[in-house]
């Protein structure tokens, strides 16, 4: 699976240990930075990654900040892009089989590695359920368009 990545300085070691451990898995990974410690804006960089998973150039995407909420709400501004924060494996699967969701938000002062890769596997796995879950799709898609 091709995966854009991208944080700020909050979440860069998560983003580098993701990246690692993904790469092993056997993913391909389009990192849209940041490049490390330095004081940066999320926003610069979560904005490209959300667009390459809403233009087709990248499958899933993952944005990550010291919280997660900044990143998640700036996919989220993205048309096409259904970004949703997850803290833990359960809501990371019930949003890819219910909601579709296509990019997910971390915090990489809130969790660590280990969780985080739990959450990532999660959300990579599950597929879209479809059914009932597409009507409520395509109203979200509706919101977006109005």
């Amino acid at each position: 699976m091709r995966i854009s990545i991208a944080s700020d300085h909050g979440g860069y070691d998560l983003k580098e240990d993701l990246k690692a451990w993904l790469t092993e898995q056997g993913h391909e990974i389009v990192d849209f930075g940041c490049e490390g410690h330095d004081s940066c804006d999320y926003a610069d960089f979560v904005e490209p990654a959300a667009r390459a998973v809403a233009e087709g150039k990248c499958d899933r995407g993952i944005v990550i900040c010291t919280t997660g909420i900044g990143a998640s709400i700036t996919a989220n501004k993205v048309k096409g892009v259904r970004c949703a924060l997850c803290s833990e494996p359960w809501s990371a699967q019930m949003t890819r089989r219910h909601n579709d969701a296509n990019v997910l938000g971390l915090g990489g002062g809130c969790v660590g590695p280990l969780m985080a890769r739990q959450i990532v596997e999660a959300f990579l796995t599950y597929a879209f359920e479809g059914g009932r879950h597409q009507r409520r799709i395509d109203k979200i898609a509706a919101v977006e368009n109005r």
